[in-house]
This record gives structure tokens, sequence and C-alpha cells, in this order.
């Protein structure tokens, strides 16, 4: 069966015996065009079906309304809670969200660049991979004039604006807690400090041991991934010291978990014998049989205010160079895995 041939303005035109132009402008609304003229154009259009290409109007007008983000992995709960908190500050603007995945890989981080701006995409918002260490990739964003946040994560690139948690704070939060819990003994399953936020939190643990007259033993920092795997063997190495730690604070959820979970395989009581607190409050960790403590980065809001740094760059169909550099605060939730001001409660009762 034979497609049925797209309506163009022509046939529209002659129908009407106007000129193309004519109705070109008065589907766009010209004011040049008599409402009278607008209105029956618009008539005729919507009867002959016709439907007016939007990518060609929008490439015209120098904008797609399309906006991308790049993020390590999609299938983790706080990059999908910023998406989305950029997406429901986008939205009523007329965006719509491009997802791309780095895979932790630059290589692939530098492919979605590309992708995204060769279909002439109107900004992108990023959190770049573990293994973004030069700027090359990210400066063509720059030098093809498209606005670029940083979120969570960042690499420095002069005039580039972004929206980050205090990792530092958080760092320093997390162990302070611990030290008031009566912990003085606190191992660090960091990340790859090579990264921004991990080597922040890092400091930030370190600065609290210093104030609080500890000393620090570089025998108790582990570096681990995002893994529940990697959190279990970090508890085994630790577990090998003559003098075990009495508190864990994991740069990460998934590491905490791992390292709860090898803590009871080996019996120790929790947190009685050893405290744990994690990192980025996911989901799971409230609902746990033992709930984790866990520092909120605020990531819903932290994509919502992403998306505004973003619209104040695109005022009026202009791009404007501006540059900020928005720094979120840390909230910690005390829970179970932590508390044990709650158990001497319980056992005082």
């Amino acid at each position: 069966m034979k497609n049925k041939e797209k309506v163009t303005i022509y046939d529209i035109s002659k129908k009407l015996n106007i000129s193309a132009a004519t109705v070109s402008r008065a589907l766009n609304n010209n004011p040049k065009i008599s409402e009278k003229t607008r209105k029956l154009v618009a008539k005729t259009a919507a009867e002959m079906n016709y439907k007016q290409n939007r990518l060609a109007q929008a490439l015209k007008k120098g904008r797609t309304n399309n906006v991308g983000v790049i993020v390590p992995y999609i299938n983790r709960s706080f990059f999908s809670s910023v998406i989305r908190g950029i997406e429901e500050e986008l939205t009523p603007h007329g965006y719509h969200i491009i997802i791309c995945q780095s895979h932790e890989e630059v290589a692939n981080e530098a492919e979605q660049i590309n992708a995204l701006l060769n279909t002439q995409i109107d900004g992108i918002f990023m959190s770049v991979s573990k293994t973004t260490q030069t700027t090359e990739h990210i400066k063509k964003i720059q030098e093809e004039g498209t606005p670029l946040v940083f979120f969570d994560r960042k690499i420095d690139v002069p005039g580039v604006s972004s929206v980050v948690l205090d990792d530092f704070k958080a760092g320093y939060m997390a162990t302070e807690h611990l030290i008031n819990e009566g912990c003085s003994r606190i191992a660090h399953l960091s990340g790859d400090i090579n990264l921004e936020i991990y080597k922040n939190r890092y400091d930030g643990y370190r600065e609290a041991l210093k104030k609080n007259n500890i000393d620090f033993n570089p025998s108790y920092v582990i570096q681990t991934s995002s893994k529940i795997e990697s959190g279990m063997q970090a508890i085994d190495e630790l577990w090998q010291l003559e003098d075990k730690p009495d508190a864990i604070f994991s740069a990460g959820d998934y590491a905490a978990l791992g390292a709860i979970q090898e803590l009871k395989n080996k019996n120790v009581k929790i947190p009685e014998d050893v405290c744990v607190v994690g990192f980025s409050n996911e989901p799971f960790t409230k609902y746990m049989e033992l709930p984790i403590t866990s520092m909120d980065q605020t990531p819903q809001m932290m994509g919502k205010i992403a998306a505004q740094v973003f619209l104040e760059q695109v005022q009026e169909d202009k791009t404007i160079s501006i540059e900020k550099r928005v720094v979120l605060p840390p909230e910690l939730f005390i829970r179970d895995s932590s508390n044990r001001k709650l158990i001497g409660l319980e056992n005082a009762v």
C-alpha cells in the first residue's frame, strides 16, 4: 500500500491561492499577517492534517529544546533522582531530556558528548566518570557554545558552572558522629580519591580525627568500589590487623552494606562492637533489618538547582556566559547501625 504523502505548506498555499511564504508566516504567528488570514490558514492546515517539522523549526531558531544528561550509571538511585530533579524543573519550560551513560569510562563519555553535540543539543548536564582526568573532550562543549553544568562529580574547567555537595563537611560530620558515639579507631572505606568527591570525604574524615585528637592510622583506610563485595573484602583486610577498628565510615552505601554483612559473618555486633556509617542515603538503607546510618546528598534538589543554573544561562534565547558554583549542605540520617545511644536506652528500660 502506498504511503500517504505528507502535506506541505505548498499544498495549503495552492488550496488557498496564497503564497507559501504567507502560509509559513501565518503558521508561525507572524504579526505582519492579519488575524483573519492566520485563522484561515490554521483551519485549513488542520483540515488537511498538516504537521509542522518541529526539528526544522527548532534548528532555524537555534534551539532544539533538548538537553543531554551524562551520568556514570542510570541504575543508581542517586543519579536517577538527580535526573528527576532536572526533568521536573525543565519540563514546564518545554525541554526534553536525553540520558547517556559513561559506564565510568572516559572514552564513552567523550563519545556521548560528540553524539549530543551532533544533535544540536541546547545544554549538557554532566557527572564525570572516575577515569576522567583530562578536559579536552569537555572543552569541545565550550567551543560549540553549548551551556554545560556539572553536578556531583566535576572536574575543574574555567567558566563551567557546578552544583555539588559539601563532601568535605559530609566526611567531617560522619566521622564526628562516630566519635560522639564513643568510637576512636575509625576506619574509612574510601572511593577512588582521584575523584574530587571522594578526596573531599577523605579529607573531612582526616580533619575530624585531627580536631578530636585522634591519631590517623593509614592502615584503617581501604580504597573500595561501589560494590557490596568490595565492602566485604575491606572488612576481611581490616580484621587481619591486631588493633581492629571500632567504627567504619564508608564513602558509599553499597560498600557499607558489604561491610555489615561481613561483620555479621564474623559475629561482630553492630553497633555495640562496631558502628557503621554509609554515604548516599540509598533507599535500601532505611529498610534493612539493621537500618544503616547514611549521609544524604539531596539528589533531587541537586538536579533542580542544576536546571535552574542552566535556565539562567539561556534567558531570552541568548546564552549568557556565567559561572556558578553551588555547594549544597549535607544531612546525616542516624539509624541503628551507628546509634549506640539508642542501644543504651533500650538496655536501660
